[in-house]
């Protein structure tokens, strides 16, 4: 049988479904409360994925911030903060990033096979670089080598809407952590959570609701995505 970590998808979106304003500036869904909540949930994983726009638009850390929850992770015999795993098509990424630059956890990169070369010799000893698939990474085979070849037991995958996509329509994750801020976004080049796919949820197959939370001004819905959540 094949192994997979248990995926947690964790992402905020507006009331129209938008991860981000088309601005170069980062626009912030949440609240202090539940970037606590988040820091929390990235304190129990042992990877945090995220794709490579994700990198270039926010240049994304992907650190736990609590000094207490790295000093937990440390006295449990684990680094301050999960490891570190992006994906790219393109391998348009910088060595000088936050997501390569900082933190001393482990520094993953999935890519075509075909860019795997390159982007060895562009990253150095940043980072692992690890070559998958022709065109575009499988996310399949990338999380049966998370889990195979680095042990990987949880997964945390925070966004973009490309990589969403294809974990959630290829049937990959096991819980959906989502986050609805009080605003609207409206702008059309803006990235939505998800984009156009066939999802196994649909009208016909409903998602479990495992709760509701209000944090502050923002609410936030579990599903399970999975026997394996249940």
């Amino acid at each position: 049988m094949t192994r997979r970590p248990y995926v947690t998808v964790s992402c905020a979106m507006s009331l129209d479904g938008y991860l981000d304003d088309a601005r170069p500036e980062r626009l912030t869904m949440s609240n202090r409360d539940d970037l606590e909540r988040v820091d929390e949930l990235r304190a129990g994983q042992d990877a945090i994925l995220v794709g490579a726009s994700t990198i270039r638009r926010d240049d994304a850390r992907l650190l736990v911030k609590s000094p207490a929850r790295r000093d937990r992770r440390i006295a449990a015999g684990l680094p301050p903060s999960p490891a570190k795993v992006t994906v790219t098509s393109s391998g348009e990424l910088s060595p000088d990033a936050a997501f390569f630059a900082q933190g001393d956890s482990a520094k993953l990169v999935y890519c075509p096979c075909d860019r795997a070369d390159e982007l060895r010799k562009r990253l150095g000893d940043r980072a692992t670089v690890v070559g998958l698939g022709d065109g575009r990474v499988p996310m399949g085979e990338l999380a049966t080598e998370l889990a195979e070849r680095r042990g990987v037991r949880r997964l945390m995958v925070e966004g973009g809407g490309s990589v969403l996509t294809q974990f959630l329509a290829d049937d990959l994750v096991d819980e959906l952590q989502l986050v609805v801020a009080p605003f609207f976004v409206g702008q059309a080049g803006a990235p939505r959570m998800v984009e156009p796919s066939s999802f196994p949820w649909t009208a016909a197959r409903r998602a479990p609701l495992l709760e509701t939370r209000r944090i502050g001004d923002v609410v936030l819905l579990r599903y399970a995505l999975s026997e394996r959540c249940r």
